[in-house]
């Protein structure tokens, strides 16, 4: 088993209590909490951890879109996760396993932003997993495209 540690303090800011809406749960192997064990983000708590933005073409969507949000990575710092995978949930209950080896500096990152508009849920949003199809080949396969999670709403860290 490959354990990744993002750091119980890799953002050394605890993490404040959700002002607005709350578009993000992070649970499981984590020690950053702002909830009863599980870290919670609104929009302006994810807006407010590093900026990462990219253009990329999707098989979901037609032409290049500009993608801003924050990195996978990131967030999985800003919650001190640990452990060999999460596990993404989106809105409807859908899930994909991704190991956290994926939440690479290159790789996914958590969109709340497409072409500077926030996301609807109809429109993939509020939240999309997104990986830069067109960085790199290995990003422009079916695993990468199975591991790009719209509408979602919740992440489980595991060990």
């Amino acid at each position: 088993m490959l354990a990744i540690g993002f750091g119980a303090n890799a953002f050394s800011e605890p993490l404040r209590a959700p002002e607005g809406s709350v578009l993000l749960t992070v649970e499981g192997a984590i020690s950053n909490t702002n909830a009863d064990g599980a870290a919670r983000f609104d929009r302006a708590m994810l807006e407010a951890l590093p900026v990462t933005e990219f253009e990329t073409t999707t098989i979901w969507t037609e032409a290049k879109h500009r993608f801003t949000g924050v990195a996978l990575g990131d967030v999985l710092a800003a919650v001190g996760a640990r452990g060999d995978a999460i596990k993404a949930v989106a809105l409807n209950d859908y899930s994909i396993t991704m190991p956290l080896t994926e939440a690479r500096e290159d790789g996914p990152i958590v969109a709340y932003l497409m072409d500077g508009e926030a996301m609807s849920s109809r429109g993939k949003g509020p939240l999309w997993i997104i990986f830069p199809f067109d960085d790199r080949p290995e990003f422009r396969t079916e695993r990468s495209y199975s591991l790009s999670i719209w509408q979602l709403a919740r992440i489980i860290v595991t060990e």
